[in-house]
Parts: structure tokens; C-alpha cells; sequence
């Protein structure tokens, strides 16, 4: 997540990714049962709404994992480093950095010589962390990267020969449904090399109401979220989705972990997608997220089956939280 106030406008109006855009868009809504993909929730005011999201206090996930990088900051570093090697910190999905600005300091305070490569799809929130990190931790060595996950992974090889450290933070993984986390793994674990290492965050499994509350918050914010993507689409695809038809659904299942949302549609309508007449029955549903939660066993069979060995494991002081750290055999 943010600014530059002019490089999101550039990649919104960018040929290559308003057409990627519509062609997920009218791929996913043209499905049945419809879907939309996440992680186009994140323009300029989505980014606004999920920095509000973090900050709720039924959204635990956040001071769980700051917890974890604010308290147990070596810890994090005794299992990333190697030898006094240096190494390029790369972070996935980077937002603000709230957290890893935390293990930043730590290693730039211990002479620690590595890179930090932020990676986010939102150029506005790189350009925000770029100008925040230089001023906060001024002997801080950035490279912020802006693109897809593997894109930008096969760039930073390309930049530099140094081992790889790659942080997934905010229990993203979760973002997956269970199949699709293992093949991101296994395409991880082939984007590095022998020895480097992934700290991945992973919100664990817990009493049902702690978890449903954290995504159907009752001021609707979460809501807001959600129904700005059809907002978004309105605005770069010339749409015409009326908001108010729509209505934001969250359910979770305890016995398999998965947490969805979803946009009802209060109504029988027809929206136009660019020339696209696209028709929602009544009570019909847009699949917008899911939110994966994992056992220990869980997360023990996922490194296992995509090529990692676990090097070790942190937990919040509620133990609700894990940040797992995997090394490339």
C-alpha cells in the first residue's frame, strides 16, 4: 500500500494492465459462481481502507504479527541471517512496512548488510514507503520493485547475486485457496536458490467468533472494502454497477479454516462491463476473498510438500499468530 500521486493514474491508464484488468475482471464475472479477484481491492482508496481495517481492533491479525516484529525482532534476525552474509531482504505485497520497518532498523542498527526489496502491485503505496523508510532509517539500502510477485522475484535475481530472504507477511498465504497455496510454494521455492530462506506469516486457527468478528466489523469498513472494487471497476472499465444493489456477506468454517467474503446482489439487474451486459439474479453471489486459517500440522505439510525445510517458528504472545521461517533444501 502508497504516493507518487501520479504513478497509480500512469498504471490504471497503462495499455497492458487496464487490459489484464478487464479480462480478470469479465473472466471472473462470466464464471459460474462469479468471482473477483482480491487483489485488485487496492487502488488509491482501497489502500485507504485496508490502512483503516489494520487499525480495528477486532482485526487482530495485525497486532499479532507487530507483536512478533516488534518484541522478538532478533529472534526474526538470528533466523534469516547467515554467517554475517549479505543478503537482499525481499518482501511480498510490502503495503507500509509497518511491521518490517521494525526488523529493518534492527539489522541497519547491527551493521547488518543486506538490500531491502519492497514488492507491491500499488505504485502509490511504494512510492509512500520509499519516502517514509529514507527519512525513518536513513542508512536503509531500498529497491522498491512494483509488479506481479514472480515478476518482480525473477527482476531481483536479475539485479543481484546475493542470497535471498523473502518475507509474506499478514497471514497473505491465506489469501489462497488450499491447492493454489501449494502451487504458489512450489513456484516460490523454484523462483530461489539453495540456502536462501521465506518467513511466512500464518494466522492460526482459533475460537470462530475471534476470527469472523476480525472480517465483518461492525462499522463496515470491511464492507467498504469489498464494494469498492465494484466502485473501481466503474471508475476504469466505464461500468455501471450500483453500489447500493450490492451487499457485503462473511461466514467462516471452523472444521476446514476458510473464511470468504462476498457481494450479494439485492436485486434481479444487469450491469455493463465495456459493451459486456453482465446479469445477477436475486441473492446471486460474487465470491470476493478468502482468508485461510491454518493448524501447526498445517503449516508443517505445506513446507514439506512445496520444498522447504522449517529453519524455525516465532508466535505472538497470544499464540494466535506464526511467523514460520523455511529454508530452500
Amino acid at each position: 500500500m502508497n504516493l507518487k500521486p501520479n504513478i497509480n493514474s500512469q498504471i490504471e491508464n497503462s495499455s497492458p494492465g487496464i487490459t489484464n484488468f478487464r479480462l480478470d475482471i469479465l473472466g471472473g464475472l462470466t464464471k459460474n459462481p462469479k468471482q473477483l479477484s482480491s487483489k485488485y481491492f487496492y487502488d488509491k482508496k482501497g489502500d485507504h481502507l485496508f490502512q483503516k481495517i489494520m487499525a480495528m481492533p477486532e482485526y487482530y491479525l495485525t497486532q499479532c504479527e507487530l507483536d512478533i516484529f516488534k518484541n522478538k525482532t532478533s529472534e526474526i534476525a538470528s533466523l534469516i541471517t547467515a554467517d554475517n552474509e549479505p543478503f537482499d531482504l525481499i518482501e511480498l505485497g510490502a503495503g507500509d512496512a509497518m511491521k518490517s520497518s521494525y526488523l529493518l532498523k534492527y539489522l541497519v542498527e547491527n551493521g547488518v548488510d543486506c538490500t531491502y526489496m519492497p514488492i507491491d502491485i500499488s505504485g502509490n503505496i511504494l512510492s509512500i514507503l520509499d519516502q517514509k523508510l529514507k527519512k525513518e532509517i536513513p542508512g536503509l539500502d531500498i529497491v522498491c520493485l512494483e509488479g506481479e510477485y514472480f515478476d518482480m522475484l525473477d527482476k531481483a535475481a536479475a539485479l543481484s547475486s546475493r542470497r535471498k530472504v523473502v518475507l509474506f507477511l499478514g497471514g497473505n498465504i491465506g489469501n489462497m485457496e488450499v491447492q493454489e497455496a501449494y502451487d504458489f510454494c512450489m513456484q516460490l521455492n523454484r523462483s530461489l536458490s539453495l540456502g536462501d530462506r521465506v518467513l511466512v506469516g500464518f494466522d492460526l486457527k482459533k475460537n470462530p467468533h475471534t476470527i469472523l468478528n476480525a472480517y465483518n466489523d461492525k462499522t463496515g469498513i470491511t464492507a467498504d472494502f469489498n464494494l469498492n472494487l465494484l466502485t473501481r471497476i466503474n471508475r476504469e472499465l466505464e461500468a455501471d454497477f450500483d453500489i447500493e444493489n450490492f451487499q457485503h456477506y462473511q461466514t467462516y468454517d471452523p472444521v476446514s479454516g476458510a473464511c470468504r467474503s462476498y457481494l450479494v446482489s439485492l436485486t434481479d439487474q444487469q450491469v455493463t462491463i465495456d459493451d459486456t451486459a453482465i446479469t445477477f439474479r436475486e441473492n446471486e453471489l460474487i465470491d470476493m476473498e478468502v482468508s485461510q486459517k491454518f493448524s501447526e500440522s498445517d503449516i508443517e505439510e505445506l513446507a514439506q510438500r512445496s520444498g522447504f525445510t522449517i529453519a524455525g517458528k516465532i508466535t505472538d504472545s497470544k499464540k494466535w499468530f506464526i511467523d514460520s521461517v523455511w529454508k530452500v533444501q
